[in-house]
């Protein structure tokens, strides 16, 4: 008996990171700006002029709300300092941590989301450094998590533009692809680093051959920026320095800058000590003359830091998502037509072959540069996002960007460090020397051949889910910067056997999902045939839909009981206005009543719930 062949249709993985079947049109191909507005050769001599005026006003518009978006940063920045500087402070102080590297990454981690600056963070570290209370090996975990701390801010920059499915696409992975990275890099380096100590011994070698003199910090754009933020709000950012130093009197200071100007004179002066002998000894008495008092809004307020830093974060975050939103607005209605085809041109063009390849590295070039100036990589991390999320820019010319603004920050601490006296000179250097090598590190591996530029991939996916579930966005930021990086944190505390025990079964576990992942999409004839999809697990293991009916039922309810109690209190004014009704009106309540709704909805929202119990269930 001849046995006939089994024709076996291709299997898929419903994995969740890469549900969904793709459209015939590619999600991530840039859209086009179609001018919709009266051709120039129409217009007459008065619309020419009104149009060439309405362009200029949009563009100084434009650069207003892009100083404002920029000086909101930094207020924002100072509001999560006064929130969590001084815990930022006693975080570090905790030397027994700190000698974990695991832990000494995490604690960068989340120190950076405290403060929302990495270069507030590293100073922190520098000055530990110098004073001797750390040493610099310990120090390279913390600055490896500065990095990663410091990619959050453009990730809630993306949340602003969750409105449109297509552009919040594209805004968050342009935005993710940044996390991606340092998460990757920090991934292979940490260990290398724990095992070789690659890092510490490049950096000090780089010290140990060249004579560096110090010098003096630039101060670029803080120029300009300073003038309306210092108008608002200064710190005192030697407070949590000093309380990571372990300086007693530092706890109870302020970090709102009361003066701006004081001298310090020391003199030796005969002082009596305290006893019955009355014994004077000659000892250094410092007296700290205050000569001018700071002005900003906050330098009289008489409330703690921490209501000022909740103010500051409110009107800061309220400030940034309009300006946000206005500059979103703005740029779509300037780049339209030729406009917008000869500027993505510019910026996602490669050059022709055979120096195609440069482009990327031209980018990385230019993303460092302008990271430069305004010295802050959040700050153009988070400038870029609105523009991948338009389609100004795409996510393959956003990567490298944000590569060359990771360098750009480290060039600005290996400047500032040069500022350093001489005596600490050479562990300040090391330090930001370690932040820079990570990444030119981190970009020889994941950028220069196109395979391994995995982040760009993984980001994508990223932002496919979060374009069919909006909400995975909140649950990916809350879990990746924070519940995450909390558990590694603990278990660390617990010692390294209880950190292996867990962590070594859970990375053999995602080692053997990725690899099935792969082959069910590439050879799925290598696998036995119930592994060639996950359909033998519930659902609720493998997609995220039943979830996503849980949070429509969740939000279903929360706007059912505002409708319930919004309905209940117009019944109660109706009977206020018309306590005697005709039996007409009765009949037509009757039919028409607002708690049979409500009960209806009930039954409904029950029934939903169960057909969701069912499909979750084993």
């Amino acid at each position: 008996i001849k046995e006939k062949p089994v024709s076996m249709a291709a299997a898929h993985s419903t994995v969740a990171l890469i549900e969904g079947e793709c459209d015939a049109a590619d999600p991530w191909d840039l859209p086009d700006m179609k001018d919709t507005g009266v051709p120039w050769s129409v217009l007459d001599t008065t619309g020419k002029v009104l149009r060439v005026l309405v362009a200029v006003g949009k563009v100084i518009l434009l650069l207003g709300f892009l100083y404002t978006f920029i000086c909101s940063l930094d207020i924002l920045s100072s509001a999560f300092q006064l929130v969590g500087g001084k815990a930022a402070g006693d975080i570090f102080q905790e030397n027994s941590v700190l000698s974990n590297p695991l832990a000494g990454l995490v604690i960068g981690v989340l120190v950076t989301l405290l403060v929302q600056s990495s270069s507030t963070s590293s100073s922190i570290v520098v000055s530990m450094v110098s004073s001797g209370l750390l040493t610099v090996q310990l120090a390279v975990p913390i600055i490896m998590g500065t990095n990663i701390g410091t990619s959050v801010t453009n990730t809630l920059v993306a949340m602003t533009q969750a409105g449109d499915r297509r552009t919040f696409r594209r805004a968050f992975a342009g935005a993710t692809v940044h996390d991606f990275f340092n998460w990757l890099s920090v991934l292979v380096l940490l260990p290398l680093e724990v095992a070789t100590g690659y890092l510490y011994l490049v950096t000090k070698l780089i010290i140990d051959s060249f004579s560096i003199k110090s010098g003096e910090a630039p101060d670029l754009l803080n120029v300009i920026t300073d003038l309306l933020t210092e108008s608002i709000i200064q710190l005192d950012e030697s407070v949590i320095s000093g309380i990571a130093t372990g300086d007693v009197e530092a706890r109870n200071k302020s970090l709102i800058k009361k003066w701006c100007q004081t001298f310090t004179n020391t003199s030796l002066m005969n002082v009596t000590g305290p006893g019955s002998g009355n014994c004077t000894s000659p000892s250094n008495v410092s007296v700290t003359y205050y000569i001018q008092k700071c002005e900003h809004l906050f330098v009289d307020v008489t409330l703690p830091d921490l209501a000022v830093g909740l103010i500051l974060l409110a009107v800061s975050l309220l400030v940034l998502c309009s300006c946000l939103v206005l500059i979103v607005k703005l740029l779509n209605s300037m780049l339209r037509g030729q406009v917008a085809v000869v500027i993505k041109k510019i910026l996602n063009t490669d050059f022709p072959f055979p120096f195609g390849w440069v482009t990327g590295y031209i980018a990385i070039v230019v993303g460092a540069g302008m990271t430069f100036i305004v010295q802050s990589s959040s700050v153009f991390t988070s400038a870029i996002t609105p523009l991948v999320g338009i389609g100004v820019i795409s996510i393959e010319r956003a990567y490298p960007l944000s590569l060359g603004a990771n360098i750009g920050t480290t060039t600005t601490a290996l400047v500032a460090a040069m500022a350093s006296p001489g005596d600490t000179l050479a562990n300040a250097l090391q330090i930001a020397l370690v932040h820079f090598l990570f990444n030119i590190s981190g970009i020889i591996l994941w950028y220069p051949v196109p395979f391994t530029r995995i982040p760009i991939r993984l980001a994508k996916s990223l932002g496919n889910i979060t374009a069919s579930y909006r909400w995975f966005a909140a649950v990916y930021i809350i879990c990746c910067f924070f519940i995450f990086p909390f558990i590694i944190f603990s278990l660390s505390l617990a010692g390294w056997q209880v950190l292996l025990s867990v962590g070594i079964p859970l990375l053999i576990m995602l080692f053997i999902i990725v690899a099935i992942n792969i082959l069910q999409r590439q050879q799925p004839r290598c696998l036995p045939t119930i592994l060639r999809s996950w359909d033998f697990l519930p659902l609720w293991a493998h997609s995220l839909a039943p979830w996503d009916s849980v949070v429509a039922l969740i939000t279903a309810k929360s706007c059912c009981c505002c409708k319930c109690c919004l309905v209940a209190a117009d019944e109660q004014d109706h009977k206020d206005k018309e306590p005697m009704g005709t039996k007409k009106d009765l009949m037509v309540e009757m039919y028409d009543n607002p708690a049979m709704s409500a009960e209806r909805e009930v039954y409904s929202e029950k029934k939903m719930e169960s057909s969701i119990l069912k499909s979750t269930q084993l």
